[in-house]
């Protein structure tokens, strides 16, 4: 989870070969007790600090882009010349520091203590309003300040806690070895800092498209210049008899996972998880870390075969399987009682836990009763803006055009909602930016970690390379001759250069409108 490392590498305060630093090349080292980078690119030397903000990975592992580096472990990515943090999920630049080329030699002494460049937005609305708290939302409002807009900015989060690391909760967080400390996004001090009006706990209840205005559940209204959807997903609950009981739990918000944490910690030994899902299986992973008895019960013959393919599906089967998960696959639960869940099979599973992860449904109801163009998700240009001028759409619930296919998209991944919030911000100023990022998630299951680069919905054929079980292991997922999508274990190279190879191939032309 957290990147505190010791340095490695050499010092580069007392100097390294130049030789060791070839164009296009990178070498870490230290200064201090501090990880350092220096990079060439196009014949200029950069420094930064060597570890990414996000969750600690190792900088000089990760790919560079023109004058950017990309992290390896979740795709962040920061520009060589200034340290900003370009793009989700790190929020939180690097430090840069001198390097200097002295004969066949390069030092790093000290860093650069340099203000950030002022930025003036081509558009300032009178206000803006962020319906939700989540990931697009919170980083829509930290890319509208970045950006230089110093109007209102009103945050609307119908959830208790504020922004918060909501992968972490089925992770390493639900396991236990992640701190509390770690999961807000931010203190409470940035949003003081950044004006930033936070307001948790309430509800939109309406939007007026036509008198830019939203209304709250306490009657009051915020006015719009700008407004940006981002009322994300929630999970899909089995009308099951018996799912109302106090043992059993859904997984969306920190509340959830708390309230699991605390069951455990209150003595539940033996757990059913209802659903093979990504949430699931973390969720089953989670809990084998606690040592509970984890029998996770599922309709698919195959848990992740219609996302991952047969080979990533077999490996996540038998890893859970070889933990100690028990699968009950090809059976659905018919009730839960308060000491078992009973299967169609009428077998019945002994638990003081349950807990729920079938999958999650787009909250739009509140664009559709604005009147706001809707498919299985509130529909949005490339721009991001939906049918209303002036109003957006980002996160779980957006359904955009791929550019990169014919079809449009609607994406549940964490750093999908938080780079769309970051471009919907730049577009309600003036950007007129596309949202062409490719999709990306990380999955966690133990000790084995799987990234997903690009969105393969169907597939004519997957090659694979490698082996799963070693922990080296690559699938691409190609559909006429395409390749939609590339998932890996361990191999961050891979799927940082197929993330690259997919962008390369984004047509460039702007769309009409």
């Amino acid at each position: 989870m957290s990147g505190a490392q010791q340095p490695t590498g050499p010092d580069l305060s007392a100097g390294v070969a130049a030789a060791d630093v070839p164009e296009g090349g990178m070498l870490a080292g230290h200064v201090g007790d501090e990880s350092v980078l220096i990079a060439r690119r196009d014949g200029r030397l950069y420094a930064i600090s060597a570890t990414c903000t996000h969750y600690g990975g190792p900088l000089g592992e990760g790919l560079l882009v023109g004058d950017t580096v990309r992290c390896p472990w979740h795709h962040a990515c920061f520009s060589l010349r200034t340290g900003e943090a370009i793009a989700a999920p790190a929020l939180n630049p690097v430090s840069c520091w001198h390097v200097d080329e002295k004969g066949d030699r390069l030092f790093v002494r000290e860093r650069r203590d340099e203000a950030p460049v002022a930025r003036k937005p081509s558009r300032s609305p009178e206000s803006v309003v962020i319906v939700g708290g989540g990931a697009a939302g919170d980083a829509a409002a930290e890319m509208l300040r970045r950006e230089g807009y110093t109007g209102p900015v009103t945050i609307v989060s119908a959830d208790a806690a504020p922004p918060c690391d909501r992968p972490n909760l089925s992770k390493d967080y639900l396991a236990g070895t992640a701190e509390a400390s770690w999961i807000p996004l931010r203190g409470d001090a940035f949003y003081r800092e950044h004006e930033i009006d936070l307001r948790l706990g309430v509800t939109a209840r309406s939007i007026d498209v036509e008198a830019s205005r939203v209304t709250l559940d306490d009657g009051s209204a915020l006015p719009y210049g700008a407004l940006l959807l981002a009322t994300g997903a929630e999970p899909v609950r089995l009308p099951l008899p018996g799912a109302d009981l106090p043992h059993v739990h859904y997984l969306r918000s920190l509340a959830d996972s708390d309230a699991i944490i605390a069951a455990v910690e209150a003595g539940a030994r033996r757990a059913v998880v209802i659903g093979a899902s990504f949430i699931g299986l973390e969720v089953a992973a989670s809990l084998r870390a606690r040592e509970l008895e984890v029998h996770v019960v599922a309709p698919e013959a195959l848990p992740l075969e219609r996302i991952m393919g047969t080979a990533l599906g077999q490996f996540v089967k038998g890893l859970h399987e070889s933990k100690g998960v028990v699968f009950h696959l090809e059976q659905t639960a018919t009730s839960v009682d308060a000491t078992h869940v009973t299967l169609k099979s009428g077998e019945r599973l002994a638990a003081d836990l349950v807990v729920i992860g079938v999958g999650v449904r787009p909250r739009t109801a509140l664009a559709e009763e604005a009147g706001l163009e809707c498919d299985r998700g509130v529909l949005v240009d490339a721009f991001l803006q939906t049918s209303a001028e002036g109003v957006y759409a980002a996160g779980d619930i957006a359904r955009f055009p791929d550019p990169r296919s014919d079809r449009t998209l609607r994406v549940e991944h964490w750093v999908v909602a938080q780079r769309q919030g970051q471009t919907a911000a730049r577009n309600m100023l003036g950007a007129r930016e596309r949202y062409v990022a490719v999709p990306y998630f990380w999955s966690q299951h133990y000790d084995a970690g799987i990234n997903y680069v690009g969105h393969a919905e169907r597939w004519d054929r997957v090659d694979t390379d490698g082996d799963a079980g070693a922990y080296d292991f690559s699938a691409r997922f190609i559909e006429g001759g395409e390749t939609r999508a590339v998932a890996t274990i361990y191999r961050d190279e891979v799927s940082l250069r197929a993330e690259r190879e997919m962008e390369l191939a984004t047509p460039a032309e702007e769309p009409p409108g």
